[in-house]
């Protein structure tokens, strides 16, 4: 662990529910911004912003294919963070929840 206080920024960001469904969904595949629109019911704009804060702590990482940009779990050394995530249910349970049980691919 690098600072108190470092690690206290990232763990504030997982107090956020639609933070921390997103990088819950991310142990399992990289998702585009569409497609957290799409699951999470909420603008691009606002699913931008959240993506922004992960990615300005480090526990994502962005990946341009063509014209889309997808998003995968950046936390191998953040050993905390990774424990939190484990103890998070699984996709398909939280994609359950959410009644999207069947996501499309839809920025391939």
């Amino acid at each position: 662990m690098k600072t108190i206080h470092e690690a206290a920024d990232k763990l504030k960001l997982l107090g956020d529910k639609t933070r921390l469904t997103m990088l819950t969904l991310l142990k399992d595949r990289d998702w585009c911004v569409c497609e957290f629109v799409d699951v999470l019911d909420i603008s691009q704009p606002g699913i931008s912003q959240h993506l922004r804060k992960l990615k300005d702590q480090g526990m994502v990482k962005e990946n341009k294919r063509g014209q889309w940009v997808y998003y995968s779990l950046n936390v191998d050394d953040t050993p905390y963070i990774k424990t939190v995530l484990d103890a998070m249910p699984d996709s398909q349970n939280i994609l359950r929840t959410l009644n999207k049980v069947d996501v499309p691919r839809i920025c391939s």
